[in-house]
This record gives C-alpha cells, sequence and structure tokens, in this order.
C-alpha cells in the first residue's frame, strides 16, 4: 500500500475509535484520540478535547445516554494534514414531557486531522447536523412537542436540540447543517486547514 492509504486507514481507525472508546465509556483510550489542543463542536458542548473527555465522562456516570454510529467516510490528505468527513448518526434517549424518547439526528462528523510524532490526531470535530427525528420509545405513548420552541432550532438538528434543551442542556443554535453559509465557511476551512492555515 501506498503512504497515502495508509494515511487514510490510520484516520479511519482513529474516528471509529472515537465512537466505540466514547460510548462504551473507555476515558482513558478516548483520550489519546485528541490531539493537545483539540477541539469538539457540539450542540451541548463546545471546547478542549480534553474538557469533552471530562464532560462525557461525568455525563455518562450520572446516565446520559448518547450515542454513535458511523458510515461512509471521505477523506483528503495534504502531507501531515487532512480533512475527513464521514457520515454519522446521533442517537440520545431521554424524557420529554415525561415520556421517555430517542433522538435519531443524521448528519456528518467533519474533522480536522493532523498527524503528530507519527499519528494521526484530531484536532477539531465540527460535526454538521442534516436532518433528524424524535420518537417515543413506547409506540403506544402520546409526545405533543411545543412548536414555539422547536421553531427556535435549526432544521438539521431541531428535535435533538429540543430533547436536550428539556434535559438541561443549553444548545448552541448556529451549527452547520446540510445548506447555507455556515457549512458553505466551514468547507473554506477546511480547504484552508489544508493549506497551512488554522482549525479554529
Amino acid at each position: 500500500m501506498n503512504e497515502e492509504i495508509l494515511d487514510k486507514l490510520a484516520i479511519r481507525e482513529a474516528q471509529e475509535n472515537w465512537v466505540v472508546w466514547r460510548d462504551a465509556g473507555d476515558w482513558e483510550r478516548f483520550r489519546t484520540v485528541w490531539a493537545d489542543d483539540g477541539h469538539m463542536m457540539a450542540t451541548w458542548f463546545q471546547g478542549s478535547g480534553e474538557d469533552f473527555v471530562r464532560v462525557s465522562k461525568e455525563g455518562f456516570a450520572k446516565g446520559v445516554n448518547i450515542l454513535h454510529t458511523l458510515g461512509a467516510c471521505s477523506i483528503e490528505v495534504a502531507k501531515n494534514r487532512a480533512i475527513s468527513q464521514i457520515k454519522m448518526s446521533i442517537l440520545q434517549r431521554a424524557e420529554v414531557h415525561n415520556v421517555l424518547c430517542d433522538v435519531t439526528c443524521i448528519g456528518r462528523f467533519f474533522d480536522f486531522f493532523e498527524k503528530r510524532g507519527g499519528r494521526w490526531l484530531l484536532v477539531l470535530r465540527q460535526p454538521i447536523y442534516e436532518k433528524d427525528r424524535i420518537d417515543p420509545v413506547d409506540p403506544s405513548a402520546t409526545l405533543k412537542l411545543d412548536r414555539a420552541i422547536l421553531k427556535q432550532f435549526p432544521e438539521g438538528y431541531c428535535h435533538l436540540a429540543y430533547l436536550q434543551s428539556q434535559n438541561g442542556f443549553k444548545v448552541k443554535r448556529d451549527m452547520p447543517g446540510l445548506r447555507g453559509p455556515d457549512v458553505e465557511k466551514l468547507y473554506q476551512r477546511g480547504k484552508a486547514w489544508l493549506a497551512g492555515g488554522p482549525a479554529y
């Protein structure tokens, strides 16, 4: 295999490790996927990779139920830097108006990687939220959402944000979606990163 293929395999492995180790609560190994200056952006958290490990661990201990799955992946490598887009689903379970619900949010992780000390490390993870839905866990249950609250959030993650806000999370309201200026700016930042610019 040539070096580019090996690099892409290593990046894909790091992405899969992120999901498995975070969702399993394997915090020490989860910490190893991040660069020292790594940064995580999510609806409910924006900050350093180290702080994201900490708050994820705290939430896990309290029973917060957020899981992830991964799909197709596209990776661009430019020397020691890379941009990866990988299809993902975020699955969160919690009560909404006293009804236990599952939210499924589909999108992409837009990842800024850098090869440091021979390892590909995550410098920035910025999700792109494309569409979502909410369903009662018990199909016979009745769930009625407040439409005024729902409309406060972007279309791509409005149900996820609704559930999170109802459970005490402060939700960021300008995350990139499938279309629009926020995601176009992210694509430009990705190109700049490959050319040697900053990740954030």
